[in-house]
């Protein structure tokens, strides 16, 4: 039988924060909500200029381990559309992956149901580099030990750099019921 380690659920995700494309010049504009339900990401996307709105968590201090574990479940009501989960690691060059534009984070695109929760499951092993929803290839690898931040996006871009099919500009609520580790 796998363990399960909640690491945000309900209430819980205090300290989550918005981040939308306005970082690069976009239009759309999110918030993120906490409810009895879970984090709520609102809002409206708009494609030109950017095309993204996301809510993350704060920075770990000190970095989140969940080494013991093989992937992360989250379960969330996401109207059908295609998401990316993104975590940022510790690298091991004194921090200096920080220092490119949008930094390096590990991601993986994931559909959701049109009505109801999605359980998905992401393993470890399937999270990929990418700096700004472009595909890289540093001799990095993931760190469960060395985790800085994890976040959620709804973006115009998929995991592999091309577009989205499922990405909607428009109005979104999106409800985060839970992430876990098992």
């Amino acid at each position: 039988m796998s363990k399960k380690k909640f690491l945000f659920q309900k209430k819980e995700f205090d300290g989550w924060e918005t981040l939308n494309d306005t970082v690069m010049g976009g239009s759309s504009s999110a918030f993120c909500e906490i409810s009895n339900s879970g984090l709520i990401l609102k809002g409206n996307i708009v494609e030109k200029a950017g095309g993204f709105v996301s809510c993350r968590s704060s920075i770990y201090k000190p970095s989140l381990n969940v080494s013991e574990y093989l992937s992360f479940e989250l379960n969330i009501d996401g109207q059908g559309r295609t998401f990316k989960f993104a975590v940022a690691c510790e690298d091991d060059l004194l921090g200096l992956t920080e220092f490119i534009p949008g930094g390096l984070r590990w991601i993986k695109s994931f559909p959701t149901k049109k009505f109801g929760t999605t359980n998905v499951q992401i393993p470890f092993s399937e999270l990929k580099p990418s700096v700004r929803a472009n595909k890289v290839s540093f001799p990095f690898k993931f760190k469960p030990s060395k985790i800085k931040r994890l976040q959620l996006l709804h973006s115009k871009f998929g995991d592999d750099g091309l577009l989205n099919n499922e990405f909607r500009q428009g109005s979104i609520k999106v409800l985060i019921k839970s992430i876990s580790v098992i």
